[in-house]
């Protein structure tokens, strides 16, 4: 499933998964062997186009405003139309936008590749 695709493109970049995978349409990534805070990853991905939540990881060292960890899920997609083999890119942006979480020029660069793609999929209309 999708969800299942995209927590393994996180996880082979090294990114670590909370209970080392997903059983639903959830994934808490636990970004303490990347030394990035879930307010920055929140943040920077928001710039690129990307809603995720921070949150809390188990054990965590962090405040409940900082966190160690992001939440996110693939509802939206998967409503949107997205299958599988989309998820690799997905991840990509994901990936390289919390890379370059710092350089703005690069997240507003990726935001645009992000819409790009997004278009692709448009929302269902009445």
């Amino acid at each position: 499933d999708n969800t299942a695709a995209l927590a393994r493109c996180l996880m082979d970049a090294g990114f670590e998964l909370v209970s080392g995978g997903t059983d639903n349409h959830l994934m808490l990534v636990d970004l303490t062997n990347k030394d990035i805070t879930g307010k920055d990853a929140e943040q920077a991905l928001d710039q690129a186009g990307i809603t995720v939540n921070k949150n809390t990881v188990p054990f965590e060292t962090r405040t409940p405003f900082v966190t160690s960890g992001i939440r996110l899920g693939t509802a939206a997609l998967t409503t949107r139309g997205l299958q599988q083999e989309h998820m690799q890119t997905v991840g990509g942006f994901i990936v390289e936008a919390l890379e370059k979480r710092e350089d703005a020029h690069e997240l507003d660069r990726i935001r645009k590749n992000v819409e790009d793609f997004a278009r692709q999929f448009p929302l269902f209309t009445c």
